[in-house]
């Protein structure tokens, strides 16, 4: 199947409730506009200045999403355009975000990035943190961002049952935490290898790369 063809059969298979956000990083602008071209809008990358040249170069109805880790003095050059920043960690990488986003008039959406996974390599807070950070004052003042939900990675394993648990317990979270904080619409969870599964847990977005654009080199 070609990557036009991976995409429909994604828009057909994904309930309506659940956005594909199209993992095209290490990708040529050539694969990115086969996707476009058969309908695709939403992009993650997981590296700024890879997305801010395939931002310059590509239509710019495209929804730009920033799934990587994030530095703050890279904030900066995303700030003109991305749409949502999936892996927030901390309230210092809030501060920058909004004050970026202030600078440039807009508003620009976030997701708290919560630590699911046994592996040290995955980043994530805990959802204590994410409680501190959603009540403080520091949070409540900013005007130019917006946390509007939660992402989460599971462990690297074929063992389902401990991916399902991972997910159910984020989507816990993202319940516990909608009690007081009803902004909070979407759970960003489940990649290419587990993505069924985090849709069955409650997933509103899955970050789908490699079984649609083929292996990263």
């Amino acid at each position: 199947m070609d990557i036009a063809e991976k995409i429909k059969k994604y828009r057909e298979e994904l309930p309506e409730t659940v956005k594909l956000v199209a993992i095209s990083k290490t990708k040529p602008n050539e694969d990115l506009m086969e996707a476009y071209n058969a309908g695709q809008r939403i992009f993650g990358e997981n590296k700024v200045q890879e997305m801010t040249d395939k931002w310059e170069a590509l239509p710019k109805d495209i929804e730009w999403h920033m799934v990587g880790h994030v530095q703050r003095n890279k904030v900066k050059y995303m700030a003109p355009f991305v749409k949502l920043i999936h892996a927030v960690d901390s309230l210092k990488l809030l501060k920058e975000i909004n004050k970026r986003a202030k600078e440039n008039e807009r508003n620009i959406s976030c997701l708290l990035q919560i630590k699911i996974a046994e592996e040290d390599s995955k980043f994530g807070i805990s959802s204590e943190e994410a409680e501190e950070i959603l009540k403080s004052e520091a949070y409540k003042k900013m005007e130019n961002v917006d946390v509007i939900g939660l992402m989460g990675m599971a462990t690297f394993t074929d063992d389902e049952k401990q991916v399902r648990n991972e997910f159910q317990y984020l989507k816990s979270v993202f319940e516990t935490l909608k009690i007081d904080f009803p902004e909070l619409t979407e759970l960003s969870m489940g990649m290419s290898g587990d993505y069924e599964i985090a849709i069955e847990c409650g997933s509103t977005m899955v970050r789908i790369g490699s079984s649609i654009f083929g292996e990263r080199n």
